[in-house]
């Protein structure tokens, strides 16, 4: 309970950077570009760093706001242009530069594929369009620098741990066992997160438990795309039909899930914008609880891969 208090403190005390203010910020084709970086935007702007979607030289960047006016350009390569989707490029390249002094040019990351056959490449380069290298990267030079206006360090980071075993579940930690269950610690500590969630004081405080599950990189989402992806090829390791098939609706339900973070990535923002209010007292001829509202049709799932 204390840690849990501790980090909701933390949270509060460490707000995301706000989105960008000027009109493009309304309009579609921004948000679209918006949401195609989120997984580069959000975890900067969980360390306080403001960020915005620009054009470059022949593709889309992000540009990152440090505290001493100086600020980072992370763009695919531009040279020539870049033919993947904005977002989603080969490799990613990081500088460090300054509107007012033009000797301050650092590279802090390049993973973007080399042209020269005969160029050595960066150590990186390896990482290709990953995100979470070039993240790491700009974290620990930052931090030399001094630029970062809060760190956000796994050991720091709000993060879910698996619920702590009780007697009733060391009781039953042998999945197999005639009267004893299996243990589900990822939907027990799923289940305590939506515990706080009800519990939650603010709506800051439920903004941050939404953090949890939508951040596009560590999130829970993200993560669960990339377990149905995992287990859709280890599927595919049969080599058999039904091995197929079955890795083929996997890789169905990894897309679902990456699509719905798309939908909702902007609901934390959203939920840390709302205004709480005080509670009106109940009447006592009040019902205990009011009739929930149909769920709304969820969208037909898309057409089957064939082989």
């Amino acid at each position: 309970m204390a840690a849990d208090e501790a980090n909701a403190t933390d949270a509060r005390a460490a707000p995301i950077a706000p989105l960008p203010d000027h009109r493009d910020v309304n309009m579609p084709w921004w948000q679209e570009l918006w949401r195609r970086h989120a997984h580069i935007t959000t975890p900067l702007r969980a360390r306080g760093l403001p960020c915005d979607i620009d054009f470059g030289l022949s593709a889309y960047i992000v540009r990152v706001s440090l505290p001493d006016d100086s600020y980072l350009i992370i763009s695919p390569p531009q040279e020539p242009p870049s033919e993947r989707p904005p977002g989603d490029p080969e490799g990613w390249i990081a500088t460090r530069e300054h509107p007012d002094d033009q000797t301050l040019f650092e590279v802090l990351y390049d993973s973007a594929p080399s042209d020269d056959l005969g160029a050595r490449q960066r150590p990186e380069a390896r990482h290709g369009g990953s995100a979470q290298p070039l993240i790491e990267a700009i974290d620990h030079r930052l931090a030399q620098l001094g630029l970062l206006p809060h760190t956000v360090l796994p050991h720091e980071s709000p993060r879910v741990r698996p619920a702590q075993p009780t007697p009733r579940h060391q009781a039953r930690d042998i999945p197999g066992t005639p009267d004893r269950g299996p243990v589900y610690v990822y939907g027990d500590a799923l289940r305590a997160l939506t515990d706080r969630l009800n519990g939650a004081e603010s709506h800051a405080d439920a903004a941050a438990l939404l953090h949890q599950i939508l951040e596009p990189t560590d999130g829970l989402l993200a993560q669960l795309g990339e377990f149905f992806e995992a287990a859709g090829e280890k599927a595919k390791e049969a080599e058999e039909d039904d091995g197929f098939d079955l890795s083929y609706d996997l890789a169905d339900a990894a897309a679902e899930i990456r699509n719905l973070g798309e939908v909702l990535h902007v609901a934390e923002d959203r939920m840390r914008a709302l205004t709480s209010l005080a509670p009106a007292p109940r009447l006592p001829s009040a019902p205990a609880r009011a009739p929930s509202l149909p769920p709304r049709a969820l969208p037909s799932a898309p057409p089957r891969h064939t082989r």
